[in-house]
């Protein structure tokens, strides 16, 4: 970057303004779907991260299967830009989701998560309503203790139980392993597997996710798809976990110093409305590139409180300065729009489309 781009964002868009390079982007795009390609695994990505429908056609046309949403709002705002092949990864339950269920399932394949009765109950209300069988994976608890059946025996008990309901599809199971549990999860699986093909079943979509496991992208024997999310952007926690670089952060966050009152403090104008209070679990509220040894330590919902007292260079009021988020995930949510650039050249703005899509 240099001190003219800064510049100029400032004067165009002003600050805060969250800035992605598209260089990078579209790098990090490629290199995801190379590592898929190289593993014999389907690309999934979750848009969870971007929540903008030119970027997950992008990830599309560079050879993903489909994409993976949180939550029915995104797969609303990506089917109506003409994206097919949508997982919804949450459990969505009650009349209101299942009449927006049925309509989006009438115009573009959607699969569903599950991971107990309930939900499973309310769903053939969706697949009545689009007029097509629906698409159900279990959902599994493979060592995060979110979401997810704890047993294999739950999991059989749960996809006979889809396959026995009017309008539902068995079409297998969704996992999120952790980092270093492959091992249990391959168990898991195995014995889930094993029982649904007992019950004359079997398993077409074994869904595996997160981009802090690219290391171990295709280790699970049978697995088809892998859901990466963060790494279209990346942040402190990717490069953090091993599977990302400083260059490989395609969005920052343009802030400017505006207050300097003390020799080993200052503010900027991005406080919690910006950057979160998600530190992801590491020190701080985001890297600032031109002051690395500086620390975000703290916010009031405008105000980005700097320690600068182990900082060996120290910036002025007006320096405008580029910080990777902690957590880019719920960073983006924050923004309605992100600004692009190529190099130093500014190239235009991109809606987060789907942000804020709570339900």
């Amino acid at each position: 970057m240099t001190t003219s781009l800064a510049a100029k964002i400032a004067r165009e868009y002003g600050t805060p303004c969250a800035v992605i390079d598209m260089d990078r982007v579209e790098r990090n795009i490629a290199r995801i779907q190379a590592a898929c390609d190289a593993a014999g695994v389907a690309n999934r990505p979750h848009i969870k991260t971007h929540k903008n429908p030119t970027l997950a056609q992008l990830q599309v046309k560079a050879g993903a299967k489909g994409i993976t949403c949180q939550k029915l709002g995104e797969a609303e705002i990506m089917a109506d830009a003409g994206i097919d092949n949508i997982l919804i990864s949450y459990n969505l339950l009650g009349d209101e989701k299942m009449a927006r269920l049925g309509a989006l399932q009438a115009k573009a394949n959607v699969t569903v998560a599950a991971d107990n009765s309930v939900v499973v109950g309310d769903l053939p209300k969706a697949a009545a309503a689009s007029g097509r069988p629906l698409s159900v994976v279990v959902e599994c608890d493979t060592g995060r203790k979110r979401a997810g059946v704890e047993t294999p025996a739950e999991a059989i008990a749960l996809a006979r139980e889809i396959a026995s309901s009017k309008g539902l599809i068995f079409a297998g199971f969704m996992l999120y392993p952790t980092e270093t549990g492959w091992t249990e999860a391959q168990k898991f699986y195995d014995e889930a597997l094993a029982g649904v093909r007992a019950h004359g079943l079997d398993a077409p979509i074994v869904s595996t996710g997160g981009t802090p496991n690219l290391r171990n992208l295709g280790k699970l024997k049978g697995g088809t798809e892998h859901r990466f999310g963060t790494y279209i952007y990346n942040d402190r926690m990717q490069v953090a976990a091993g599977v990302a670089t400083w260059d490989d952060c395609a969005l920052h966050i343009y802030s400017t110093v505006v207050s300097r009152a003390g020799p080993e403090r200052g503010i900027l104008d991005a406080g919690s409305k910006t950057l979160t209070t998600d530190t992801g679990g590491l020190e701080g509220h985001g890297l600032i590139l031109e002051h690395p040894e500086a620390r975000i330590a703290r916010f009031a919902e405008e105000h980005g409180f700097l320690d600068l007292s182990r900082s060996n260079t120290r910036p002025n009021v007006g320096d405008v300065v580029r910080i990777v988020p902690n957590h880019v995930c719920v960073v983006v949510n924050m923004m309605d729009e992100v600004v692009m650039v190529r190099g130093d050249e500014i190239i235009g703005t991109l809606p987060v489309a789907a942000r804020g899509k709570l339900r």
